[in-house]
């Protein structure tokens, strides 16, 4: 049988086998990993019928969203086959046992294009997994498709040249967000429960809040990180995208210990049983609305407000607490992160950066006159967060805050619309994530909490203490238990 796979230009597909399903098939709540895998287990359904209801629901997805930069029917099929053969012959099944997952075009994937979300990539065809893709594989999970990125990641909102634009769900006029535009799109449309990103200024967590969906950032080192130049990376993260936050915390079992290729990765175990929900009586959260420094939309806030007031009807302590940061932060993280671009082989050349995203290129030159001292003033304004927030974590279990800022803008918008000071001294920004890489042992967990007027999604970060990752995800999963999940978007 030839193999099919699919892959998209500027937004279209070159071919297609299957048919979109009607809309109305499309089920009101997102599918959980744990629920496929029970069914898969119990013999209720098999991996090959989950795989065949994704590629069934996948082209309509990508008509609407472009969340796509290819999928792979022929072996995601064949690999379902045999994940239930081996379970007929008694084979014990994975953690991730039967579960479509989608893979972000950063991300290199054995057999198809890693492009970079870039046209610098040339053709992109990776001949190897990266360890992330190893291991979710070896849980079970099948890879159904690759899924769009800002070029080179740099941007929160997912446009490029190469794929074009990824439109969110719940407003096929706004972004997905950026970078992991395209996996967040995917989770919340339904088609799959867990989908791969990548975080070096909150390219996970952006996203989630602008999709609706949950995004994990874990602490450095508990994924390896093995696709970046450097093995001694400390803003960038493997992350997940993900139904619910019983998923994520599946995602980081899956994925966590100790790989070569990260001199950093670390080889605590990571206990999966801690991140069960647990008692809210007496915990401790501190909240900040605008972490100093930020301009919030007052819808954002007011979703922040009403969680904060659950929490503590539920017997939390919720105090309001001032942070000393303000914008220097950001352009500081913007030195360190275009600095690591830099590095990147396919945006060493000018003839390289003349192909790539004019803010991109910009920020690749500017990167080109920055000197040791500057980085090592970076490393100092770190050295202070990380105190500032410690100071925080001696009194507090977690800390609340907006996700992003500002509810999903348009996809006619860019940064560039964004990181301007206000004339009251705060940041217009679009996002409120890149602080946790610059302090990057703080897990950091992205929750949708409620809707907009505009019934656009908002999102909360809960922000732990240094790799405390099962802590976070318990308290997310506690949270998340007190709200109304979000439903399927319709479009």
């Amino acid at each position: 049988m030839m193999t099919v796979v699919i892959l998209v230009r500027n937004g279209r597909l070159r071919s297609a086998e299957a048919d979109p399903t009607e809309r109305d098939t499309v089920p009101s709540l997102r599918p959980k990993a744990r629920e496929i895998v029970e069914s898969h287990i119990r013999g209720q359904t098999t991996c090959e019928e989950t795989v065949s209801g994704v590629f069934a629901q996948l082209p309509r997805i990508q008509e609407g969203c472009n969340a796509f930069t290819e999928w792979f029917p022929d072996e995601a099929l064949e690999t379902a086959r045999a994940l239930d053969r081996k379970r007929a012959q008694g084979a014990a099944p994975g953690l991730l046992h039967g579960v479509p997952i989608c893979i972000k075009d950063m991300t290199p994937t054995k057999g198809h294009h890693t492009t970079l979300g870039s046209w610098t990539s040339g053709e992109g065809k990776t001949f190897h997994d990266a360890v992330i893709v190893q291991r979710l594989k070896a849980a079970g999970a099948i890879i159904v498709g690759k899924t769009t990125t800002a070029e080179l990641a740099f941007s929160s909102f997912t446009n490029t040249a190469r794929y074009g634009v990824t439109r969110n769900p719940w407003d096929l006029t706004r972004t997905s967000g950026g970078s992991s535009g395209g996996s967040a799109a995917a989770v919340a449309s339904g088609v799959v429960p867990l989908a791969e990103g990548t975080d070096m200024g909150g390219s996970v967590r952006i996203p989630a809040a602008a999709c609706g969906v949950v995004g994990f950032k874990p602490s450095l080192g508990r994924i390896p990180m093995d696709i970046v130049p450097s093995a001694l990376e400390t803003l960038s993260h493997f992350g997940a995208l993900a139904a619910s936050v019983e998923d994520a915390a599946r995602f980081v079992a899956a994925g966590a210990g100790h790989h070569p290729s990260d001199m950093l990765s670390r080889r605590s175990r990571f206990d999966l049983a801690a991140t069960a929900p647990k008692s809210l009586a007496g915990k401790r959260f501190a909240l900040s609305a605008d972490l100093g420094y930020c301009a919030v939309d007052p819808e954002i806030q007011a979703g922040l407000m009403r969680i904060a007031d659950r929490l503590r009807r539920a017997g939390a302590v919720v105090d309001e607490v001032d942070l000393p940061w303000t914008r220097d932060i950001f352009d500081q993280w913007a030195i360190r992160w275009f600095c690591l671009l830099a590095t990147f082989p396919n945006a060493r050349t000018a003839e390289q950066r003349a192909q790539m995203h004019p803010e991109l290129a910009a920020g690749l030159e500017q990167a080109r006159s920055y000197s040791a001292m500057d980085l090592m003033g970076v490393d100092l304004i770190r050295s202070d967060m990380n105190r500032q927030l410690n100071s925080v974590f001696a009194q507090y279990d977690v800390l609340l805050c907006p996700t992003n800022a500002v509810p999903a803008p348009p996809v006619t918008q860019s940064d560039a619309d964004f990181e301007k000071t206000l004339p009251d001294g705060k940041l217009r920004a679009f996002d409120m994530t890149h602080p946790f890489n610059m302090v990057p042992t703080s897990p950091v967990l992205s929750l949708p909490i409620g809707l907009t007027e505009g019934r656009l999604p908002i999102g909360m970060q809960i922000v732990g203490p240094p790799f405390e990752d099962e802590a976070v995800l318990s308290a997310a999963a506690t949270i998340e238990a007190l709200i109304d999940p979000l439903p399927v978007p319709q479009f």
